[in-house]
């Protein structure tokens, strides 16, 4: 089974595989424990039935869709795989009711919300409709929180992530909070690229994982091959996040892979921050102008292909990323890695 393993794959280590993540299966409904991470543009229907059907739980990322759209995704996915797979909202977006009764209407049985703390009556919406809820959690406190508002699982991703993330890396995070929630499953995510690496977090008491950047080159993956080449050239330091340069113009961090467009953000927060301590421009003003930058940049690079000027979104386990390769094959290459190592 699979391929890179570097040792042979016996049945001590399966078995033990299948019993530290059977609480996730279960929980997914799935033959593995893991989870497709939502990346917008790049996690529709192809990729999201592709990682179902070949045993993890494929999510689609609806990003800034309207209702209507994300009923089209949800059919277009159902359309190719009969295995379960989830939908992942953004907390924040002003349809989030519509967008949760889409889901409902459409059977969907696991609801991902993302992007910030949900309000209660969205968890308790997607609860009555009968899904089940998944939040991600960036510290024990809020674990315990989100736990205590009845959500059914948790992620806690760390900073080695790709896309937008948080302060503290997966080891820390998983340290802080492992130990502490064992009420619902928790999945852990950021930084994972090797089925080792799952195999210890499982041990430590995850439920199962959540892989983003392993999937990018998968080759049911719509991206543009530009931005699939930009992820197999690139090494885990290539991947860095947003940088701030004035704590009076927040910047929101993003890790994705230093380009051209990386450099121009950093000009234009010097330009913009010139201008406002000129009195050329209020404060309201100049926030907007930096926040405006990265307009469109994911879609452009992902879809369109240029990695120059778009966000190359990457998490740092993209130096493991070294070839295309059909999604199977990738969890079955992760699957002989974690049972390999627990077969020692």
């Amino acid at each position: 089974m699979g391929q890179d393993t570097g040792r042979t794959v016996g049945a001590k280590g399966l078995a033990r595989l299948d019993e530290l993540w059977a609480r996730g299966r279960a929980f997914l409904g799935t033959r593995y424990a893991i989870l497709g991470g939502a990346m917008t543009w790049v996690s529709e229907r192809h990729l999201v039935s592709a990682i179902s059907n070949a045993g993890g739980f494929g999510v689609v990322a609806s990003g800034s869709m309207s209702p209507a759209l994300l009923d089209q995704e949800i059919k277009g996915t159902a359309a190719l795989t009969t295995k379960p797979f989830g939908v992942n909202l953004i907390t924040l977006h002003p349809q989030l009711n519509e967008l949760i009764d889409v889901c409902i209407a459409n059977r969907v049985g696991h609801v991902v919300l993302a992007g910030g703390l949900p309000p209660g009556d969205a968890i308790q919406r997607i609860k009555d409709g009968g899904a089940r809820v998944i939040c991600f959690s960036p510290a024990l406190v809020l674990a315990k929180k989100l736990v205590r508002s009845g959500v059914d699982a948790l992620v806690i991703e760390g900073s080695e992530a790709g896309g937008h993330i948080g302060p503290v890396s997966l080891n820390v995070l998983a340290q802080e909070i492992l130990p502490h929630v064992r009420d619902v499953p928790v999945f852990v995510a950021g930084g994972i690229g090797r089925g080792e690496a799952m195999a210890a977090f499982l041990e430590m008491g995850a439920a199962g994982v959540q892989l983003g950047t392993r999937f990018v080159c998968a080759t049911e993956c719509i991206a543009h091959p530009n931005f699939k080449q930009a992820f197999i050239r690139a090494a885990a330091r290539d991947a860095v996040p947003s940088v701030q340069l004035d704590p009076r113009f927040p910047v929101i961090p993003v890790r994705a892979l230093k380009n051209a467009a990386t450099e121009r953000f950093m000009e234009t927060q010097r330009r913009v921050i010139e201008r406002f301590q000129a009195g050329e421009i209020d404060q309201e003003a100049a926030q907007l102008e930096i926040e405006h930058f990265w307009a469109g940049a994911l879609r452009r690079a992902v879809i369109d292909g240029n990695i120059e000027d778009g966000s190359v979104m990457a998490g740092q386990s993209v130096g493991m990323v070294r070839k295309e390769q059909p999604t199977a094959e990738i969890i079955e290459e992760l699957v002989a890695q974690a049972a390999a190592y627990l077969d020692e």
